[in-house]
């Protein structure tokens, strides 16, 4: 085998879970192929340069052997080259992660001391639970 759809060799290197996820990512424009926008018939061969976005990282790999058939993740690593500049930068990103604060009190549900300056800051705005629109027929 020498070429392959890429759609089918995203599947098979284990960076989607079914093809269907490696074909809307395709379509979004999250994957080239030797820096080309490509369709998911697009056929990739050995040594094509594949670039993929993952999340908040941009993967670079090298294409080393073609197969069509999903085997285990040490199979599929024997699949693809990842380019140093790529594994550069994955790691400064993971060490960003690292270094920035959680988050865990500006997102979610709010504490109990939160709830209650939100209440003072709503009964000094008149903004009370009361004179909300509601959908009942008062």
């Amino acid at each position: 085998m020498e070429k392959l759809r890429i759609d089918k060799w995203l599947w098979a290197a284990r960076f989607y879970k079914t093809r269907s996820l490696a074909t809307e990512e395709i379509d979004k424009g999250r994957v080239r192929v030797n820096d080309l926008e490509v369709k998911p018939a697009k056929e990739v061969k050995v040594g094509d340069s594949v670039t993929l976005r993952q999340g908040p990282a941009t993967r670079t790999l090298t294409v080393r052997s073609i197969s069509d058939k999903r085997g285990g993740a040490p199979q599929a690593q024997l699949m693809y080259e990842e380019t140093e500049a790529s594994l550069k930068l994955r790691a400064q990103l993971t060490e960003q992660r690292q270094l920035e604060p959680a988050s865990s009190h500006e997102h979610g549900r709010p504490t109990k001391r939160d709830r209650r300056s939100l209440d003072k800051v709503s009964k000094a705005n008149n903004t009370s639970w009361g004179s909300r629109w509601s959908a009942s027929a008062d």
